[in-house]
């Protein structure tokens, strides 16, 4: 449940911010289609969050081949098991709201990007604050399934 916790979360959230940011973009394209290729950062940086969930998903893969799950009646196994899931939906859902949050933040920064050229680097930083939102959640799902 944890892998896929990951795998569905991550990649949710990085699918809302592509189709959230991609809208803005399409408007900014009408507009001035000479910065369509600049705009194009908010999507790069909701398709990074799908990348996390990979991640974690290979780790937990490999934590739970190994010889650490027991099974039969003792609870080493089961505190494990708990463990794999909640980096899993650490993980997944850290992503999930960064893909809500670069989605928004995406598709307002290139709709106002359209109207001037000011607004790049503030939108810029941020989409990175938002994107650290999942790289938080992958740090805490790697230390999770590390210890």
């Amino acid at each position: 449940m944890g892998i896929a916790s990951a795998l569905v979360f991550a990649n949710l959230g990085a699918s809302y911010g592509t189709a959230k940011a991609g809208v803005g973009i399409s408007s900014l394209g009408v507009i001035d289609s000479s910065k369509i290729y600049r705009a194009l950062i908010p999507i790069i940086m909701a398709g990074i969050l799908g990348i996390y969930g990979i991640i974690v998903s290979v780790l937990l893969n490999n934590a739970i081949g190994g010889d650490k799950m027991v099974t039969g009646g003792t609870t080493g196994g089961v505190k494990e098991g708990y463990q794999y899931f909640a980096a899993g939906l650490c993980c997944g859902l850290s992503a999930l709201a960064a893909g809500l949050a670069i989605g928004v933040a995406g598709d307002a920064g290139v709709r106002a990007f359209a109207q001037t050229d000011g607004i790049f680097v503030g939108m810029i930083l941020i989409l990175i604050f938002a994107e650290c939102i999942g790289l938080y959640g992958m740090i805490i799902s790697i230390i999770m399934v590390q210890s």
